[in-house]
């Protein structure tokens, strides 16, 4: 079924984001102050009043947490009064799309004509003021792993599978060697994909880093590139030290046309989908691959009815490569094309669950200058939140809203059987995924595998990064240790894995 209604067609009308380098963070913006900014950006490039917005979602920050709800705050400071203003419960990376998607629902159902979605974090603002109350001391501020570890570890978080940066590389490591690649092969695919972010972020006035990376730059290994967790460096992982604001305005095709905005300035919206993978990370079925991923991308493509030859770009989430190498790979998209329309998570800016409010505010900007239609998938907490949408500079024939965006019951009937988890397991076992942490001067600090037992279940054990013997096995690439045997081994405190 077309929807004809223009009443009922949701478009973006405008879009705004905004960068805050401020040379003493003290005088620089908090979340709050960029939300505006940006807000106020997207009003001006919609020639509308923010006073007229009947609905208001904004993406929950971290940078600020101390603010709390921003709902009223933000409301009175952009002068508007709308009847739904309301915050998501979580930081996730895909909750811009899915507010964007509830918005579509909403202009779909007759409830609104005016929506706003907006968010910003000022991580780079907040970690210099608290070294500066801390009189400089605090320069390892990190408010990504300071979230993570509010409450008393877990079993994961005490193997050191605490913030996102730490349980990617699982995913990294799982997908090469399912992939047959070698760690060279799989660690220039990475590279390259990134080179080609980079690119895009120096031609984007909205990117926070705007100079171009070859691959070479990227996998070089020093003191401006350090390891992070393996395989990642400090160029492969998303850049979080920022203060960035974005958000966008969506309409009826009705109230856009009363308002007398141009028609090639608007944006329509497609149809989305959205699955999840199991909260934590020990109780997934697999690391080399997701079948939540899978689904949302392959409904939305069914949804829209489209394949990949109908989109011109595409913004595939990109926190860690592992992510858009598993979603190219469903989605069919070839890795030697950009995989982004902002510039990425590492050269576009990380700000926490905001980025793809920046790559949706790239995407309306690219469509409205060249291309019909773009691919939006988002990606959220450990591999886990997926969310897809497509938007297009020409009407989306299938479009029709409102929509069930929630595909979660068939991405379960999907699902492969979930290992048992055992904590205290001592015996033989297979590597299953691993990776090695570092410490800001570059060396191994500590290391966890994956492993699973004879009987298929599924347990942790440390890796001791002072055997050099170990170390290179699991990082020189000579030979895959995923799928390879070992032991594990009571210790002092804890388990260890001997090969």
């Amino acid at each position: 079924m077309t929807m004809t209604d223009p009443e009922r067609i949701p478009v973006i009308v405008g879009v705004g984001q905004v960068n805050d380098r401020p040379e003493d963070p003290d005088t620089g913006l908090d979340s709050l102050g960029l939300m505006v900014a940006a807000l106020k950006v997207a009003a001006e490039d919609a020639g509308v009043s923010l006073a007229d917005i009947d609905s208001l979602a904004i993406v929950d920050q971290i940078s600020f947490h101390h603010l709390g709800k921003l709902c009223e705050p933000l409301a009175a400071a952009i002068g508007a009064t709308p009847a739904i203003n309301y915050q998501s419960a979580a930081p996730h990376g895909d909750t811009p799309v899915r507010l964007l998607n509830e918005a579509a629902n909403r202009i779909g159902a007759g409830e609104v004509r005016l929506a706003a979605i907006v968010g910003g974090e000022a991580l780079r603002t907040a970690a210099g003021r608290a070294a500066k109350a801390a009189s400089g001391e605090d320069k390892s501020y990190n408010a990504i792993r300071k979230v993570a570890t509010r409450r008393e570890p877990n079993y994961a978080q005490k193997h050191g599978l605490a913030a996102p940066v730490d349980v990617y590389p699982l995913y990294e490591n799982a997908t090469r060697a399912a992939w047959g690649q070698s760690l060279k092969d799989a660690q220039f695919e990475s590279a390259e994909i990134w080179s080609r972010f980079s690119e895009v972020a120096a031609a984007n006035d909205g990117a926070w880093i705007r100079k171009p990376a070859s691959p070479a730059d990227i996998l070089k290994v020093d003191e401006r590139n350090r390891p992070i967790a393996f395989p990642y460096s400090k160029l492969m992982v998303a850049n979080s030290s920022v203060n960035q604001g974005a958000g966008f305005l969506v309409a009826s095709l009705a109230e856009a046309r009363r308002r007398g905005i141009p028609e090639d300035r608007l944006i329509h919206v497609g149809m989305g989908a959205a699955a999840k993978e199991p909260a934590s990370i020990l109780h997934r079925d697999r690391y080399d691959g997701s079948v939540s991923m899978e689904t949302s991308i392959a409904r939305t493509l069914e949804l829209n009815a489209m394949t990949i030859d109908d989109f011109d770009c595409v913004e595939l989430y990109s926190c860690f490569p592992c992510v858009p190498k598993m979603a190219r790979r469903l989605l069919g998209w070839p890795w030697d094309r950009p995989a982004s329309v902002f510039g990425g998570l590492t050269f576009g800016g990380g700000p926490i669950a905001n980025y793809m409010s920046h790559a949706i505010v790239s995407m309306v900007g690219k469509l409205r200058n060249e291309g019909r239609y773009g691919f939006l998938f988002a990606n959220g907490g450990f591999a886990t939140d997926n969310h897809c949408i497509v938007l297009g500079s020409q009407p989306i024939a299938a479009a029709n809203f409102p929509q069930d965006f929630d595909y979660q019951a068939e991405a379960e009937a999907k699902r492969g059987p979930v290992p048992a988890l055992v904590e205290d397991y001592a015996g033989p076992a297979t590597i299953e995924s691993y990776t090695v942490f570092y410490g800001r001067e570059g060396g191994p600090k500590a290391g966890v595998v994956v492993a699973r037992t004879p009987d298929g279940d599924r347990t942790l054990a440390q890796v001791d990064v002072g055997d050099a013997a170990m170390l290179a096995f699991l990082t020189d690439g000579r030979i895959e240790p995923v799928g390879t045997t070992g032991e594990v081994v009571a210790l002092e405190e804890g388990f260890g894995w001997r090969a």
